[in-house]
């Protein structure tokens, strides 16, 4: 009876396993779940915890063994998609950003949006000018730690905090007498409103970078934000397309297309190269469900879109979710007494440290610290000044695909819009994609000459284990593109002859399954008794019976007496 008690127990142990999902207040939140539970299961039980109504923003994301990030499909299982083993480890992180952060229903969705915000300035994925940067900063004081009172803030105390990856003195003055002067009386929730209110406004809002490199080489990031499709360059944005613009998203191994419609005669296609075939996949999934997001009116008209076109084998993958404007309809309905919220002003951070976590990186010398931040941006800094932009290939009145010419590169360039005093520099360590192996070695020594501990804390939160000393850098890629062109136009060139073989044989494929069948369909027609209204009409048509006798008869018996000719051979042998 024991033993028999004892093996159901370890029956139900093997299908169970543990959760846990870090939430964007850096706190933890551990559950038990079926091994066939899907991730929905697990999405409601967060928020349900975090007593969440307005939930379709949010998403949990994973890091799998080869560092690739990936959002956690709802419909599916979830130890289907982990390629770990138990116990996961997930992040709750915001998916979709609302537009217009400022104006949702409940204060709770507006204090998660908040944190994550905060976290994209912390992490340089949301940059800004200098001015909008202490008015931000200045928003998260005041509604961290409250008004200004001398007897608790002596002077310089904005300098303990750590608002983006690198500031200056004369930065952290201005953030103090904003703080000090201009925002005295306000609550908690109004802070964070105004500093909602306030990201909406930046270039770089709602920006989940994806490093790629377009046709020339250059390092590029590409993101898609609720009002469209961006590519950032050095401190430039060097393109935009409005979601109503884009008319195809599609991936082929490592290179990443996207086609629009930006006039009524001219379309364009943009093409870049991620840096692993998992990596496009990801971005090409995370540019169709945006797109879905908020384009569409109503989830009902969501289809399943593939990657590639016939003769490519490609993925299949549909939206699952409502869309922006559903989303917004159904808020409206939200009729309840607010949560209580509980902010984590005081809890200890381990990815995206608090104002009120002590001081920044105390540990560094000032003019050290500013040394490392620009080791770090170098590979990035040199486009600051170009007008780079990304060849684009038009269609313009049935006309063949034609580069750009010289005249409409420059006026492409004169339109890009300068984002920010730096270069559009992420922390290399919050990339959502595998790490690079030829950057370890630099990322290592960059730990060694003093970078932030808070990057690679923030690769703890993310991932499942630790990643000490690795990241993605685009910019030594740069330095070397030019080193390594003979190898890499070979490689390139070898991957183009593998594909246009494999388009060629898949295409023979085709071509004698058609065949196939049309033989089979004439068989039916011509030998067969089958009375089938169809057929029968076939069988009737003037030009099948003359195909009959005068081509299938003649045919039929040469074939008979060559066959009896060969068995005649075969008997005499």
């Amino acid at each position: 009876m024991l033993s028999r008690f004892m093996s159901g127990s370890i029956r139900n142990l093997e299908r169970e396993y543990s959760c846990t999902v870090r939430l964007l207040d850096d706190t933890e939140y551990t559950c038990t779940i079926q091994r066939d539970a899907k991730g929905q299961y697990l999405f409601d039980l967060i928020c349900h915890h975090l007593n969440l109504l307005e939930k379709d923003y949010f998403g949990i994301r994973y890091v799998d063994p080869d560092k690739q990030r990936h959002w956690l499909e709802f419909t599916k299982s979830i130890a289907k998609q982990m390629k770990s083993q138990p116990p996961f480890t997930m992040c709750l992180r915001v998916k979709f950003y609302p537009p217009e952060p400022a104006v949702l229903k409940e204060e709770i969705t507006r204090y998660l949006v908040f944190l994550q915000i905060k976290r994209d300035l912390y992490h340089g994925r949301l940059l800004c000018k200098t001015s909008d940067a202490a008015m931000l900063a200045a928003h998260i004081l005041q509604a961290e730690i409250g008004d200004y009172d001398p007897g608790k803030h002596p002077e310089g105390y904005s300098s303990k905090f750590q608002f983006f990856p690198k500031h200056s003195e004369k930065l952290e003055r201005r953030i103090a007498d904003i703080h000090k002067t201009e925002l005295i009386g306000q609550t908690p929730e109004t802070s964070e409103r105004n500093f909602l209110q306030k990201a909406q406004m930046l270039e770089t809002y709602g920006v989940d970078p994806h490093p790629c490199k377009d046709v020339s080489g250059n390092p590029a990031f590409l993101a898609f934000t609720p009002f469209g499709f961006v590519v950032l360059q050095g401190n430039k944005r060097v393109h935009f397309l409005k979601w109503n613009e884009v008319t195809k998203l599609k991936f082929e191994g490592k290179t990443f297309h996207v086609y629009a419609n930006q006039k009524e005669d001219e379309k364009i296609i943009l093409t870049y190269f991620a840096p692993t075939p998992e990596a496009c996949k990801h971005l090409w999934k995370c540019g169709v469900e945006n797109q879905a997001f908020y384009k569409l009116e109503k989830s009902s008209q969501v289809r399943t879109v593939s990657s590639s076109n016939l003769f490519f084998k490609g993925s299949r993958f549909r939206y699952s979710g409502r869309v922006a404007k559903e989303v917004m309809e159904q808020s409206a309905k939200i009729k309840r007494e607010p949560p209580e919220i509980h902010r984590a002003g005081l809890v200890p951070s381990r990815s995206c440290p608090s104002i009120t976590h002590g001081p920044r990186l105390s540990s560094v010398p000032r003019t050290r610290r500013r040394a490392v931040h620009i080791s770090i941006m170098e590979g990035l800094e040199s486009l600051r000044d170009s007008a780079h932009s990304t060849p684009v290939r038009s269609v313009s009145h049935g006309e063949s695909f034609m580069p750009r010419s010289r005249s409409q590169a420059t006026d492409a360039s004169e339109r890009t819009a300068v984002i920010s005093d730096e270069a559009y520099s992420p922390s290399i360590s919050v990339l959502p994609t595998p790490v690079a192996e030829h950057s370890m070695e630099l990322a290592t020594s960059r730990q060694i000459n003093g970078a932030p501990c808070s990057i690679e804390e923030e690769k703890e939160s993310e991932a499942g284990t630790p990643m000490r000393g690795e990241g993605v850098d685009f910019g030594a890629d740069g330095r070397s593109a030019q080193e390594g062109a003979g190898g890499n136009s070979t490689l390139s060139e070898v991957e183009q002859v593998n594909k246009f073989v494999l388009s060629v044989l898949r295409l023979l494929l085709v071509t004698i399954g058609l065949l196939f069948v049309l033989l089979l369909l004439l068989i039916i027609l011509t030998e067969s008794d089958l009375d089938i209204a169809f057929l029968r009409d076939i069988r009737q048509t003037p030009e099948f019976e003359q195909f009959h006798y005068e081509y299938f008869c003649p045919l039929r018996r040469w074939f008979a007496c060559k066959l009896r000719w060969v068995g005649g051979l075969l008997i005499n042998k």
